[in-house]
């Protein structure tokens, strides 16, 4: 699991590339969505599939 800091400046990046609910994720999903983000995915559908939702 990831530290608080760490949770915190994911979290951080997770808002500035527009992913929504960001603060109820952990840091597995912010992990992942922010990797799909980052490879050019729509910020909702990269939480989506990180939460498993369909």
């Amino acid at each position: 699991m990831a530290g608080r800091e760490e949770l915190h400046e994911m979290r951080q990046r997770a808002h500035e590339a527009g992913i929504p609910g960001s603060s109820r994720m952990n840091d597995k999903e912010l992990k992942q969505a922010l990797q799909k983000v980052g490879k050019g995915a729509e910020p909702m559908m990269a939480k989506r599939e990180a939460k498993g939702i369909k």
